[in-house]
């Protein structure tokens, strides 16, 4: 039967969750990271789904992890809370200059075009496109989650913590399934904390850095204060001094993207 699922988000260390849950012998994920079932594949049936779940051993907690299911519509949403009343739910955020950044880069090869190809303009339709701006949206879609969920079923993580305390996320993650935590006390720290699905890693241009910062501000402070954390940090720095032509740029870029 199904007892959880990882909704979320994109770029925000889904992979490596996936991958450490499945560590643990009383965790039972599908062989597959993302069925993706409550956004594609509805047709095949609640049958077929919960088939996924049925050779679960007994005394494991089974689900799945696919993080497109964060910005599910609201009555997906409620049709899971009707099948599936007490599951638990973990979200995990990132910073959403660095999703958003992340998520361009990954879509360059979907796109046939390489890093110096891709135009300041392409980014900025990227980040602006729809999957990618509902998808740094964290409070949105939290807020929709929530209406359906009550918040002690939803657990927060931030991609943050998972670089700097992987086994603090891994023990948190465990209490909020109800699993024993002790089993991460004896895996190595190098284990715990390789990264899995790494973008290519290009740097971010400053003229992109400065459209996202002022893309992302505004979304950064209210989701600091509906999660009662300080994210100020998603900010410090990130913008940095711009030439005039930088600038010039930036603004013609912003202004076609308005215009159209």
């Amino acid at each position: 039967m199904l007892q959880f699922l990882g909704i979320g988000a994109q770029k925000a260390g889904t992979t490596w969750l996936y991958f450490n849950l499945k560590k643990h012998p009383g965790v039972c994920l599908t062989d597959e990271k993302e069925l993706h079932f409550w956004d594609w594949h509805r047709a095949r049936g609640l049958d077929w789904y919960r088939e996924q779940f049925a050779l679960a051993p007994a005394g494991t907690v089974a689900g799945e992890i696919t993080p497109a299911y964060g910005i599910l519509p609201s009555d997906i949403v409620a049709d899971i809370r009707r099948e599936f009343p007490d599951i638990r739910l973990i979200y995990l955020v990132r910073n959403p200059i660095e999703r958003a950044w992340s998520a361009a880069l990954m879509a360059l090869p979907r796109a046939e075009m390489t890093f110096e190809e891709a135009s300041d303009a392409w980014f900025i339709d990227h980040f602006n496109a729809r999957g990618s701006a509902k998808r740094g949206d964290y409070e949105a879609c939290l807020t929709v989650w929530r209406s359906h969920f009550p918040a002690e079923q939803i657990h927060v993580e931030t991609f943050d913590d998972i670089v700097a305390d992987p086994r603090g996320v891994l023990r948190r993650c465990c209490g909020h399934l109800g699993i024993d935590p002790a089993v991460y006390d004896g895996i190595p720290d190098d284990s715990l904390s390789t990264p899995h699905n790494v973008g290519s890693g290009q740097p971010m241009r400053p003229t992109l850095r400065h459209y996202l910062d002022s893309l992302y501000r505004p979304k950064i402070d209210s989701l600091g204060r509906y999660l009662g954390r300080d994210l100020s940090g998603w900010l410090s720095g990130s913008a940095q001094p711009l030439t005039l032509s930088q600038r010039l740029r930036v603004w013609l870029s912003a202004r076609a993207h308005t215009c159209r």
